[in-house]
Order: C-alpha cells, then structure tokens, then sequence
C-alpha cells in the first residue's frame, strides 16, 4: 500500500515509519516542519483550510496521529477551540480530501480518554462514551464527523484508543517514573491496588499495521492494550527489574497520598497513580486475529535499554 502519515517523525510515528517501510509498503511522511525523513511532506499547522490534494496523490490508506496533545495545567484562554481546531476540524478536512482522492482508509488514532478518566472495571469500545476535559471532548468530536464522512463518503474508518503508550523515546510522567527508580530514590506507592492498562509502542505500532492490512477492521472501533493490567507498585517492581536493581517502594496509604495531592495541587497526578483505568482489548483480538507480538516485560527492557 501507499501509506500517508501524519505526525511521522513523532514518538509514534517513526516507530510506524520504520514497521510499514520494512514490511514492503510506500510510506508519505507528513511533518510540521523538515526533520530529514525520507520523502517527507512537510505542511506546517493543521487545520481546516490545509491542502493535502499532493500528499494524498495515489494513496491508499491514512495514518492521522498527528494532534494537539493532551496537555497538564494548560494556560490558554480557551483551550477547548484549540483542541477543536487541530483534533477535530483538521482531521475532518484531512478525511474528506482523502476520500475525494479515493483513499480507501482512514485510520484515526484517538484516545482511551474518550471512555472516560478510569473506572475499576475495564473499558469496552461499547460503552458509551464519556470524555471529560478539552482533548478527550475534540477526540470524541473527531470520531463522530468521521463516521458521518463514512456514511457519506464510503472511507474505511478505523479508530484506535489507545492507553497509556511507553517505549524507547517515551517523555513526560513515565520518562520521570523511568528517572525516579533508575536513582534508586523511595516512593511510596507500595500500598497502591489499582489496576492500569498500558500500550508497548511495538504492540502499538503492530496493531495499526493489523488495521491498516486487515478487511475486518474497517468500520471498527478498538482498545488496545499489552494484554494485562498491573498496578502501581506492580510496574514501578517491573521497571526495577529490567534495570537490574531493587525497587523502594515505601506502603503509604493512598488516603494520605490523596490528602498530600491536595495540599500540593497535585490531585490529579495522585489520582492517575492510585486510580484504575483498564481496558477490555478483546474486540481487535476476536475480529482481526491480533495478538501483542511484546510482553510487557519486553517491551519496558527495551524502553530501558533506550534511555
């Protein structure tokens, strides 16, 4: 296939690049700005008026990763426009040219978040959507115009909702998590009994390949995951482990990990460290016959490999 990807030379999208590549397929890189990958098409800001007639010439399918991110304790006046104008209007626009230049696929990269924050019982694509904040509610948006595209237009949609994503290059909270146990420093996560999903960046990458080769995903919605959730404490062990060294997890109870949130403003950051949020990944399993080639264990010993 001729392959268009959007945001291919980010965390994602060039373990993508890399996968598609080797597996026989002509890939169209599509970047902000130039960053040196082979072929790249470079079209800046995203939005509703952006042209992609060249980009789209002779394409077959569509990766749309590309978006405004997810981000803590934002300071825009008026973040949900901006999460509008990049999650939900461009990829609209990116949608409806792709099908007038007779792309036969789109596969949409949303988010877990679309579910909802977390629950103690798993997620299913069949639950009724419940997005909190500004990123999840333009996530949410994205979907429901592309399904109105396909309706009218007969493009394949596929949507992945993927959790919480790590692997070699990963940043934010699990870079730090990767840096606290790497020093050895205590944490006093040891009392923790939650249950998260997670999403090695090859089983990721693997799963759009699945969606973008398979006749059974079209139409589809899907959760992923590494097959099993684990606790706090249980992944705090496991990155110890592929490190080489112990892990120093201190039993605080979560009331006064929650009490110490509040007084510190960090609420939030306690509530995703104590809090369950699991997925039930078996609906692309049944329908598509796909299985995470990693384990999580493989894949944090590469993610650690990395650093």
């Amino acid at each position: 296939m001729r392959v268009l990807i959007t945001g291919a030379n980010g965390f994602v999208g060039r373990a993508l690049f890399g996968l598609l590549v080797g597996g026989g397929h002509v890939v169209v890189p599509v970047v902000r700005r130039a960053c040196g990958l082979a072929g790249e098409v470079i079209v800046g800001d995203m939005g509703s008026k952006t042209t992609w007639e060249d980009a789209l010439a002779n394409c077959n399918a569509v990766v749309h990763l590309a978006a405004r991110v997810h981000v803590m304790h934002d300071t825009a006046a008026d973040t949900l426009t901006l999460y509008r104008t990049t999650n939900t209007a461009a990829t609209l626009n990116l949608a409806r040219q792709a099908a007038q230049a007779g792309v036969k696929r789109f596969v949409f990269v949303s988010s877990v978040k679309v579910n909802g924050e977390g629950r103690d019982a798993r997620y299913r694509e069949t639950d009724p959507p419940a997005p909190e904040d500004d990123y999840a509610i333009s996530k949410w948006e994205a979907e429901q115009g592309l399904q109105q595209i396909a309706r009218e237009t007969g493009l394949e949609i596929v949507v992945l909702r993927p959790p919480l994503v790590y692997g070699p290059g990963v940043k934010a909270n699990f870079r730090r998590l990767l840096d606290t146990v790497a020093r050895g420093w205590p944490l006093p996560l040891g009392a923790i009994r939650n249950r998260r999903s997670l999403l090695y960046l090859g089983n990721f990458v693997d799963a759009i390949r699945a969606c973008l080769e398979h006749p059974a995903a079209a139409g589809q919605t899907f959760l992923l995951d590494d097959g099993r959730p684990v606790s706090t404490p249980e992944l705090v062990r496991a990155i110890a482990h592929a490190m080489g060294r112990p892990a120093h997890l201190l039993p605080v109870p979560v009331g006064v990990l929650t009490f110490a949130g509040a007084l510190l403003g960090k609420r939030a950051a306690v509530a995703r460290l104590t809090g369950s949020l699991q997925v039930d990944s078996s609906a692309i399993r049944e329908r598509l016959g796909w299985t995470p080639p990693y384990s999580m264990e493989a894949g944090l010993a590469a993610t650690v490999a990395a650093r």
